[in-house]
């Protein structure tokens, strides 16, 4: 599938500031943690991912990927140094 030159491509969309401020996990009313690399909002108490389409995060439960206790690790671990040196 190709896309229109004038849209940008997803991969390198950044979600506002002022919606991330607003999201939490619908299971756990938690607050998220955007992993942008990732295209995904993470949410450590619920341990379940959201992935984000096209620019638009898929907030519904039974989307939600759950997150095994290694991976969980890992995002945890990126959620506080998301750019390790």
């Amino acid at each position: 599938m190709t896309r229109p030159r004038d849209l940008p491509d997803s991969a390198g969309m950044s979600l506002p500031a002022e919606l991330l401020e607003v999201l939490v996990c619908p299971q756990s009313k938690a607050p998220l943690v955007y992993l942008e690399a990732e295209q995904s909002l993470y949410c450590p108490e619920s341990r379940l991912r959201y992935r984000i389409d096209d620019g638009v995060p898929v907030m519904l439960v039974e989307e939600a990927e759950p997150v095994t206790d290694a991976e969980a690790e890992r995002l945890d671990a990126l959620a506080r140094d998301p750019d390790p040196a």
